[in-house]
């Protein structure tokens, strides 16, 4: 079975205890994360140790938070107790080096699903979508990696138009919520509702691309589950009290457990 779960956040137990419910069988299923791996939770280093202990049997997306945890690594962001057992870890490179590896969009054609951390921008197509994945996991990859995330920690906008390109793309996969009807992203907003009738969930807007795939993404804790025709959203917060969840994408069975980390 394929099963794709909610924002970790370095809450092992929560993680452990859904795999159990589950019945993860780490010879013959696939587990998808949704990204953000770690910050906040008391066990991040155990998380990510896990997961690279398992990664023939995980999928992942990057998401904001692995990124600042890359960002910290090179000294472009601070560290915080949450992450410092990673970056004090004797294995920090080879963690580092293996989340750097880890893509922004994962499809699966086969199945008809891809997955994006808080989803697809409404301007991408999945060939578009594609190229920006692309590249920026090549930069991700490159040797002047410290100069490019330099460079994106530093954008604090609140909105981002297109004509940001990278600053855009980036956060379309990793920070998006809401859209304007024209495709612009407003990074400010996170209630599931919003009172400004102008913004909408990215995945209501109109006029937006067709992607050939259902999208799974996590990010939006206060969406909590939510499932159409064309996405499923799985970030029931469980960093903060909430749930965290599973999503089968063979079955479309929901399981959760409840979070005390």
């Amino acid at each position: 079975m394929t099963w794709a779960i909610g924002d970790l956040q370095g809450c092992f137990s929560s993680f452990i205890k859904l795999l159990e419910k589950i019945e993860f069988n780490s010879s013959s299923d696939t587990i998808w994360l949704v990204g953000d791996l770690v910050n906040r939770g008391e066990d991040s280093l155990r998380t990510l140790e896990y997961i690279y202990s398992n990664k023939d049997r995980f999928k992942i997306v990057l998401g904001n938070h692995d990124i600042s945890l890359i960002a910290a690594y090179y000294g472009i962001k601070k560290s915080n107790p949450t992450i410092d057992p990673i970056l004090k870890s004797k294995n920090a490179q080879v963690l580092i080096e293996w989340l750097k590896s880890q893509p922004f969009l994962y499809i699966d054609k086969k199945l008809g699903y891809c997955m994006a951390h808080s989803g697809m921008s409404p301007l991408f197509d999945i060939n578009l979508a594609t190229k920006w994945n692309n590249l920026l996991q090549n930069r991700l990859m490159d040797k002047d990696v410290s100069s490019w995330l330099n460079t994106v920690s530093k954008n604090k906008s609140s909105s981002l138009k297109y004509d940001d390109d990278e600053l855009y793309a980036l956060a379309s996969f990793t920070r998006m919520r809401y859209c304007f009807d024209d495709g612009a992203l407003e990074l400010e907003e996170k209630n599931g509702s919003s009172n400004d009738s102008s913004l909408k969930p990215w995945f209501q807007i109109e006029n937006r691309k067709y992607i050939p795939y259902k999208i799974i993404f996590g990010h939006w804790s206060t969406l909590g589950f939510y499932k159409d025709k064309n996405v499923v959203a799985i970030d029931t917060g469980c960093v903060w009290g909430g749930k965290l969840t599973a999503f089968c994408l063979e079955t479309q069975e929901v399981k959760s457990v409840f979070c005390k980390d």
